[in-house]
């Protein structure tokens, strides 16, 4: 659905070059490539699918959270192989040290002369896509040696800033059953994450094919799509899309309203939220509002787009208080409220009264 209010705005395909909308149509086609080689092995889990992508175009990092066995591993090395990335596995354990991610320097001996030198031997941050594989295993040291990898694209070791192949893009995963023994992320770097990705159990159907798939014979090729240096192209268009005032203003609202200290914020927001999202998750909805514009066959951005991205953009940004826990509201459940009190139109009057809390919302499953 697109906003009446943004389908005449000017900002629209006059914005974008020949060259641009030819881009743009061939990003349209390679994603259905994609999805048809990750179908190969994968079954179901569509949303998900997009969300990553939206992330991949973004020059993001994301967060998966969902129990073990639904192919969180599979799918994202199953990623990096149709976009003919390197990728790389981390297991996170709590003995695991910041060396053991980013590498280090190593002795070696020139037999011929007898002559010792230093020689650094790089980590397995160095690769294009790399999963964090249960990263809540290992403690904040370990954590913290990722922030500056996710944020600045570089690792400093021995005193040596050594930068990391491009495009480079962390997924991490977290298991939210098994909570003891483990060390949550911290605040400042959940937010370095652009999106927090719930993977939820199959359907019945996909249960069915995956299971008759995986308990026989077969040999499965997944073909690369996109080049690593097509991907970076992409990444600079999806900047490129235009988007209008009202869109990033409505960005804005969803992402001031979870702040309790702002005036305008909802009574439920100051009952049940210990702390709101900051400026960089306007940044990101914006941003995968873009995104998600182009992959849907779009050249603007509309609330829609902003709607869809809101979840998974907000959730591990909006944290509930004590009140919340006690009557089992979730941060999505925050955010849906948001989502149906905030105005979509210019021309809207006010938020009306307070929804139903624990009404479902189909958003708020990825």
């Amino acid at each position: 659905m697109t906003d009446p209010a943004i389908s005449g705005s000017p900002t629209t395909e006059l914005a974008l070059s020949a060259d641009e909308l030819a881009a743009v149509r061939k990003l349209q086609e390679n994603c259905s490539r994609l999805k048809a080689e990750l179908s190969k092995v994968i079954v179901g889990q569509s949303e998900v699918i997009e969300e990553l992508l939206v992330v991949l175009f973004c020059r993001g990092h994301c967060l998966l959270v969902g129990v073990p066995g639904l192919a969180k591993t599979l799918l994202i090395s199953t990623l990096a192989k149709s976009l003919n990335l390197s990728f790389n596995r981390i297991q996170f354990t709590p003995d695991l040290m910041p060396s053991d991610i980013t590498g280090t320097e190593v002795i070696e001996e020139d037999r011929a002369t007898g002559q010792r030198s230093l020689r650094y031997v790089k980590g397995p941050i160095f690769a294009n896509a790399v999963l964090a594989d249960e990263i809540n295993r290992t403690p904040p040291k370990t954590q913290a040696a990722l922030l500056e990898a996710m944020q600045e694209h570089q690792v400093t070791a021995g005193g040596v800033q050594r930068r990391l192949p491009e495009p480079f893009f962390v997924m991490a995963t977290q298991n939210p059953i098994e909570q003891e023994g483990t060390y949550p992320l911290p605040e400042a770097q959940l937010d370095r994450f652009m999106f927090n990705v719930l993977v939820n159990y199959p359907t019945e159907q996909e249960e069915f094919d995956i299971v008759r798939l995986t308990t026989s014979p077969r040999q499965i090729q997944i073909e690369p799509v996109l080049s690593a240096q097509e991907v970076m192209n992409l990444q600079e268009l999806v900047r490129k899309v235009p988007v209008a005032d009202y869109v990033i203003r409505y960005a804005l609202r969803l992402t001031r309203q979870t702040r309790v200290s702002q005036k305008d914020t909802p009574k439920f927001v100051k009952d049940y939220v210990a702390w709101g999202a900051g400026p960089r998750a306007s940044q990101y909805l914006v941003l995968a509002g873009k995104a998600r514009a182009l992959l849907h066959g779009r050249y603007h951005v509309s609330t829609e787009d902003i709607r869809s991205v809101a979840y998974p953009t907000l959730r591990h940004r909006v944290l509930t208080n004590f009140n919340a826990e006690a009557e089992g509201i979730r941060s999505d459940d925050i955010i849906r409220m948001l989502i149906e009190q905030t105005p979509r139109e210019p021309e809207a009057g006010g938020g009306g009264g307070l929804p139903k809390v624990f009404a479902e919302s189909p958003g708020a499953k990825t």
